[in-house]
């Protein structure tokens, strides 16, 4: 399994958002993404995962290139910033709902992917009466409950307290396990030196640093 970015260049309205990105990603490992806002990073996951196009170079799937032979990655769980989901719904409600466009898992996944983030699946309280540490877990066991083969998370443990930076940084490193290819953006360099395998720094839409930490 290997999610491949070859020389993946963007620009948008003249200014450059990527350049000349050139990342090999394989199964069970995290890499890092590090940079201040606006340097790249969510333009970055949006490129990988086929949400937005590219202006040159390939992004290519187990050898089928993206928009091209596939519309978007086939097996994805991403949280991006202003992720949305219905605050009129509770949480399993909001998690039936996204299941059933895809319809890959049921009912106990779902509940079990809710109780992994440290929520109670038999909470009646609707999504928008969620504190904020509450709402990112959420979308986080909203990423996870189909067990896909990429997960990208933009600042996954953004907003939870102790415990919550626990459970979550847990749930990532059994999803590595797992098999799956993790992508990490965040601003905390704790986040960075527990979990990430592969480190890139990004600066102006291109990757001026990279270490490797496995």
């Amino acid at each position: 399994m290997e999610l491949i970015a070859e020389n993946v260049s963007k620009k948008i309205r003249g200014k450059i958002i990527l350049a000349d990105i050139n990342i090999n990603f394989s199964e069970r490992n995290i890499y890092g993404f590090v940079g201040r806002n606006g340097s790249g990073k969510t333009m970055l996951f949006r490129a990988l995962s086929g949400l937005m196009s590219v202006d040159y170079g390939r992004i290519i799937w187990n050898g089928k290139v993206l928009r091209r032979d596939l519309s978007v990655l086939p097996s994805l769980g991403i949280v991006l910033e202003n992720a949305g989901l219905y605050p009129n719904l509770t949480a399993i409600e909001n998690l039936k709902y996204l299941a059933g466009l895809t319809k890959r898992i049921g009912v106990e996944e779902i509940r079990r992917a809710i109780c992994r983030v440290g929520l109670d699946p038999d909470d009646k309280r609707p999504y928008g009466k969620y504190s904020l540490g509450m709402k990112q877990r959420l979308t986080i066991a909203q990423a996870v409950m189909e067990r896909p083969d990429v997960i990208m998370l933009d600042e996954p443990t953004n907003a939870l307290d102790e415990s919550g930076v626990s459970i979550i940084r847990k749930l990532i490193l059994e999803e590595k396990e797992r098999g799956a290819i993790i992508m990490l953006a965040s601003h905390n360099s704790e986040d960075i030196r527990i979990l990430v395998d592969h480190l890139y720094r990004i600066d102006g839409g291109s990757i001026v640093a990279q270490e490797v930490y496995s």
